[in-house]
Parts: C-alpha cells; sequence; structure tokens
C-alpha cells in the first residue's frame, strides 16, 4: 500500500515532535539530577562511601569535697564492625568468635545497633582489655569492616566504698532511647544507670565526637580519616560532691562484709552528705562494658539485696529514734514540758484496754519527765503521750515533721516512706475498716512503730533539724546550695533542754557505751520491732540517730543495722564514724595541706 506524500510528511512531523519531546524530557532529567539535585546525590553518594565512626568522649569526672577522684576515667580500647547488611555482620562475628569468645546477648546486641544505625559503625565491645586488641589486630585481615580505636573506660579506684554514691554506668537500652530525656543518644553509648551516674546524666556525659572511613562496596574499610576539627569528642568537666571520701572509705570499712544497713552522716548547717553506704554492697568496675552473667546472678540471688540503697529505697519501722517526733509534736503544741511526768509510772508495760503494750524493760522505769524518758527511750511515758495526742495530732505532728515526704537528696530512686495521710481517721478506716481500729495504734505510733516506715536518709533529715534548732537541710552529694526548712519551732529554753536529753541519752541512757572523750555526742537509739524471727528470736533493726558535738553540731549521723539486735549496737558504729570524722579526718587535712 503506498502512503499519499501528505501522509508521510505528517508521520515525519509526528515522528520528529515526539523525538524532540523525548530530548527535551531527558535533557531535563539529567540537568535536575546533575545541576538542581546535585547536592543530594553526592550526600547520597558520600554516605555509601563513608562510614561514620563514633568518638567516644569522656565522662565527667567526679570528685570527693577534697579534689579526691570518686570516678574516673583511664585508656581503653574498643571494638567496632563496619558491614553492608545484617548477614555480613553475623558472618564477621562468627569468624570473630573463634579468636574472641561472644556471648549471644553480645552479638544480637551488635545486630539490634546495626538496625538502628546501619551507617555508623556498630560498637560490638565498648570496652575491651588490650591482650584482646592484640589477638583481633594478628587476625585483622579474617576480619572485613573491623574498627579498633582507643575510648575511655570508666574506673572506680574505691569500688565497692563508693557503689552506693557514684552508682555505675552501661549501655542505652531500647526502652530509654524512646524517652525524651534521651534524645540524641545512639545506641552503643554509655549512660549513668544508677547513683550520681544516673542522677547527672546530663551534665557527666560529654560531647561525642566522629570521624569517617571509606569503605567499598562490600563493607571493607580503604582509608581512614582523621577527625575533622570540630567533630572531636568533648569531655564533660568534673562534677565535684560535698563527700570525704576518707569519711566514706571508713564508714565503708566498718560496715564491711558482714553488716546489713546503712549509714547517713551529713554536715547539719547545710545539708551536705559527708558520708553514704549501704551494705552490702557491689563493684561498680565490673559493671564496664557489660556485666558477667554470673556476677549478675550473684547480685540478684543475694537476700541482703546488695543492689539496693537501704539509705534511699529501702522502709524500716525507725523504732524509738521516732520518739523525737513524738515529744516535738507535744511540746509545740503545749500538752507536755520537759519536766512533766506522766500519770502511770512504768513497771514493764502499759495495760490499754485488753492489751499489754510491753516496754522494753521489764522491771519497769518507774515515774519520769519526758526528758528522762527521751534518755531511758521508756515506752511506758510515749504510749501516754500518744494517747494525749491522740491519732490525729500524731499523723498531723509526723507530717509536718516530713515524716510523709521524700528526703530530696539528689540521688535516683529517693523513696517516699510509708506514712499515714491526713485525716487520720480516714486512712485508718480505709485501711482497716471502721472497727478495724481505735485509738489503740496511736501507742505504736507514738514509738515508731504500726504504719510507719522510713528511709534512713529522711531520719536523718529530721535529725539535722534537731541540731538546728527546727530547721531542716535537705540532704545535698553535690556541691551546691541546700534547701533549709524551718519544721517545729521551740523556745530556746526548752530546745536546750532537748539537745541536753539526747545528750544524756549517750551520757547516763542508752547508748552508755558510745560515748567520745572530749566530744558530747547527742542523739536517740532505737530498736525497732520487725515481725520476722529466726529460731524463735525476732530480728530486730538497730538504730542509732544523733549529732555531734551536741550543743555545737558539726554532723549528723544515723546508723541502721538490719536484724542488728538493740539500737546500742549502731550506736558504737556511729560513736566510731563521729570520732574519725572530728578526731582523725582534721588531722589528715593538715598533714596533707602541711605537705
Amino acid at each position: 500500500m503506498r502512503l499519499h506524500p501528505n501522509d508521510v510528511q505528517r508521520r515525519a512531523r509526528a515522528a520528529a515532535a515526539f523525538l524532540f519531546f523525548t530530548f527535551v524530557f531527558l535533557a531535563g532529567s539529567f540537568f535536575r539530577a546533575q545541576v538542581l539535585q546535585h547536592s543530594e546525590y553526592v550526600l547520597k553518594a558520600e554516605g555509601n562511601r563513608l562510614r561514620e565512626v563514633p568518638l567516644p568522649s569522656g565522662r565527667g569526672i567526679i570528685l570527693d569535697r577534697n579534689g579526691a577522684v570518686l570516678a574516673e576515667n583511664i585508656p581503653g580500647y574498643s571494638v567496632a564492625i563496619i558491614a553492608p547488611s545484617v548477614d555480613s555482620l553475623r558472618a564477621v562475628l562468627g569468624r570473630i568468635a573463634t579468636v574472641v569468645p561472644l556471648r549471644p546477648d553480645q552479638v544480637e546486641a551488635a545486630v539490634r545497633r546495626f538496625r538502628r544505625n546501619a551507617a555508623r559503625a556498630t560498637e560490638l565491645l565498648p570496652s575491651v582489655p588490650f591482650d584482646v586488641v592484640s589477638r583481633l589486630e594478628e587476625h585483622r585481615l579474617l576480619f572485613p569492616g573491623l574498627v579498633i580505636q582507643e575510648a575511655p573506660k570508666r574506673f572506680y579506684p574505691d569500688g565497692e566504698a563508693v557503689s552506693a554514691l557514684v552508682g555505675y554506668i552501661g549501655e542505652v537500652n531500647e526502652t530509654e532511647l524512646a524517652m525524651p530525656a534521651f534524645d540524641g543518644y545512639k545506641p552503643g553509648q554509655q549512660v549513668g544507670k544508677a547513683g550520681l551516674e544516673l542522677q547527672y546524666e546530663s551534665r557527666l556525659r560529654g560531647t561525642e565526637g566522629v570521624r569517617f572511613v571509606e569503605v567499598d562496596a562490600r563493607g571493607r574499610v580503604v582509608r581512614d580519616a582523621d577527625a575533622r576539627s570540630t567533630l572531636l569528642p568533648e569531655p564533660a568537666p568534673p562534677l565535684v560532691t560535698n563527700i570525704d571520701l576518707g569519711l566514706q572509705r571508713y564508714v565503708a570499712k566498718i560496715f564491711g562484709d558482714s553488716l546489713v544497713g546503712a549509714a547517713v552522716a551529713i554536715e547539719p548547717a547545710t545539708g551536705e552528705v559527708l558520708a553514704l553506704h549501704t551494705a552490702p554492697t557491689y563493684d561498680p568496675n565490673r559493671f564496664i562494658g557489660g556485666i558477667p552473667a554470673s556476677y549478675w546472678r550473684e547480685l540478684n540471688d543475694d537476700s541482703r539485696l546488695p543492689l539496693l540503697n537501704k539509705a534511699t529505697q529501702g522502709r524500716y519501722a525507725p523504732g524509738s529514734t521516732w520518739k523525737l517526733v513524738t515529744a516535738i509534736n507535744g511540746l509545740e503544741l503545749g500538752l507536755v514540758e520537759l519536766d512533766e511526768k506522766m500519770p502511770v509510772p512504768c513497771t514493764g508495760g502499759y495495760q490499754y484496754g485488753n492489751r499489754f503494750f510491753k516496754c522494753h524493760l521489764a522491771r519497769g522505769h518507774g515515774m519520769l519527765t519526758l526528758a528522762q524518758a527521751i534518755e531511758r527511750s521508756c515506752d511506758v511515758y510515749f504510749y501516754q503521750l500518744g494517747l494525749k495526742l491522740g491519732l490525729q495530732r500524731l499523723v498531723a505532728g509526723g507530717i509536718k515533721l516530713g515524716g510523709a515526704e521524700r528526703s530530696g537528696i539528689d540521688l535516683p530512686n529517693d523513696n517516699r516512706p510509708d506514712f499515714p495521710t491526713d485525716p487520720a481517721s480516714e486512712y485508718f478506716t480505709k485501711k482497716y475498716g471502721a472497727r478495724g481500729w481505735t485509738q489503740g495504734n496511736s501507742l505504736n505510733l507514738a514509738i515508731g512503730q504500726g504504719e510507719n516506715a522510713q528511709t534512713v536518709v529522711n531520719v536523718a533529715r529530721f535529725y539535722t533539724a534537731l541540731a538546728m534548732g527546727g530547721t531542716a537541710s535537705t540532704p545535698r552529694v553535690v556541691h551546691g546550695a541546700s534547701d533549709l526548712t524551718q519544721v517545729f519551732s521551740l523556745d530556746s529554753t526548752t530546745t536546750a533542754g532537748l539537745l541536753d536529753a539526747l545528750a544524756g541519752v549517750v551520757e547516763r541512757g542508752t547508748a552508755t557505751g558510745s560515748r567520745i572523750q572530749g566530744i558530747m555526742l547527742a542523739g536517740k537509739t532505737g530498736t525497732a520491732q520487725t515481725g520476722k524471727f529466726v529460731n524463735g528470736v525476732e530480728q530486730d533493726h538497730a538504730w542509732f540517730a544523733g549529732f555531734a558535738p551536741a550543743h555545737a553540731p558539726r554532723i549528723v549521723i544515723v546508723v541502721m543495722l538490719e536484724a542488728g539486735g538493740h539500737g546500742t549496737r549502731a550506736a558504737r558504729i556511729a560513736s566510731k564514724i563521729v570520732e574519725y570524722y572530728l578526731k582523725v579526718v582534721p588531722m589528715q587535712l593538715f598533714k596533707t595541706e602541711g605537705n
């Protein structure tokens, strides 16, 4: 079939138009890709060619009040892998495991890090010793994408002695990465998990640097570049605490491996925490680079709960240390005077209704004044004072004096005490039912038993108020201003008489074995019933809370021993701590300054 000349021309023009628009489209696409989107494709090309290798920053060192080191950084090494895919990563990890033992959890953790950020070198071992580095270097040809570099390693010179304070660090986990507080963190980074490391994470973390390495299509490193000057790591500044390391070491030495409990020492005028120890303890250095599974099981299986900070998290009946709350409550309300006696003498107990409430002294104390009842810790006197106050005022007074609120210490997990809420009638009705309680509950509450469980640090906060005439200091571990709160107000004569009574506890009362030559120690013993028995013997907690010197306090000390028996045992330990701080520490500082 022959086409008409006009048809040939029409088809030729159509073909020419098609080719013209095709070439225009292709030219536009080339222009867009090569000119308009040039920077985007260059970035993608660079991203395929360059891999990011993090440069860990040194965490801020932690110092005591005199500049001694509580936590520092020492030279260490980290191992990372650059891989193009998960399968390639697993293959390399399998080969590495033939040279360096790898736990299954370490392998899976590396895979998770890769999946979260494949453009970044995947950290495998955040902290390894030099001998491991040497073995890997000897077999480097077997491991394409292997990156070994220096990385600061956290180190706690005093380990177990300071673990209750400094805590430990570990790798940021998936849950934390999803929290706003960890915005900007990346998988593999080390963060605070407990203690000051957690509380002051934002001040201690520093700024991570980065360098880039060039890789081929298989993820093998072909060129290593130096870090850019603007991307070098920046360590965090030091964190200065109020801790006296010499005193902290001494407290840890006294507790040793046999005692279970806690001790807190505070400078009452400022709230500065001089020492805080909990026993048994753990070694925070073993958490660096991943805690061994066997050690983790050992800590968690220990019935003494070494991972529990007994000073800030443990809650215990305060026993007779609470009698000062009851006494101040009565004195402030004008319901009792220091020289006032109660109607019924102590004969070893007090009959209330059909129940006989015992005193710790079976033969009884006889007729006592309030001051004498504090010295000798007479339960019968405080039973009657508790009834005189009534349950409502006992609870309200305890709340006013801080018995229902957290201590405010700058450590994580500062537990709130277990204490009745106001109004008391509603609290007890809700807990026991309308007929499940009576004013008899006042008797137990008045002597620090019953519905009352305090933290050790909260008792210490209350005793700073006793030491300073009614002004409580919020405990502070890190150097800085403390909050001061007026929790009670008594006239100067009554305040002085109260201090005399507390000094009498050590001079003439229940803690006579705890006297310090040349220093007047004031305080209160406590023997708190637990309701737990071993071979027919109740496992009472032993308490001592006090301060020294009695009329010009420089240190408040609280010691609590789980199942420690009578409070005199805690008093003897507290006495040694106070003597060390007031006698030995000044001499050590003098010698240091002299050198």
